[in-house]
């Protein structure tokens, strides 16, 4: 009864950890949900592509059930890196709709297999693993995405939230103001301190 409990507990994360990411991309134009926005290069459109390939890989390949799409091989060297961005002539619905799709293969992975089905990760240092294991990385792998997605996003128009229905767009310009003017205040008070003891 636990194993239920805890696959459809962890499976519902996953499904509103990914809804999370996609609607970041809501509203925003071509360049905005494309361009870097760290200094590394983290953009909005690269954070599902990547999420889309890792997912596809781990609940397709690690339980011998490929995603039926080609993906790039994990270990090739020169797809280093491509995950993380959309050229040109990858369109937002391409990369979108391929990340719903994976949703979809993931769900029957997880419909169909046991919490204890093994599965074998050869990138990782321990590859024998479980389906919950997996389930475990990959939530806490989009949860981590979706929190670089929310600041990502809020770095360009302020809108921040897990989901549409709880966005906050129209917070008060000068409250916010003062609020990260108490916070600065507070950063120059303890740098002039000093390193407590």
């Amino acid at each position: 009864m636990i194993d239920d409990y805890a696959k459809e507990r962890l499976h519902n994360n996953l499904r509103t950890a990914r809804e999370a990411v996609l609607w970041k991309l809501d509203g925003l134009g071509e360049y905005d949900i494309r361009r870097p926005l760290t200094w590394t290069g983290t953009n909005l459109l690269g954070l599902v592509k990547h999420l889309s390939g890792w997912e596809a890989r781990y609940f397709g390949d690690v339980f011998d059930r490929p995603f039926p799409e080609p993906l790039p091989r994990w270990d090739d060297p020169e797809a280093n890196g491509a995950d993380m961005w959309a050229t040109e002539q990858e369109s937002r619905s391409e990369i979108t709709d391929r990340y719903r799709r994976v949703w979809e293969h993931t769900d029957a992975t997880i419909a169909a297999l046991a919490l204890d089905a093994p599965g074998r990760v050869p990138w990782w240092g321990r590859p024998e693993v479980k389906l919950f294991d997996i389930m475990v990385h990959m939530l806490g792998e989009t949860a981590r995405h979706a929190g670089h997605a929310d600041i990502l996003r809020e770095q360009l128009d302020h809108a921040t939230g897990t989901t549409a229905a709880l966005a906050n767009q129209q917070q008060d310009a000068a409250a916010m103001d003062a609020y990260r003017a108490k916070i600065e205040r507070a950063a120059e008070a303890a740098a002039a301190r000093g390193p407590a003891l």
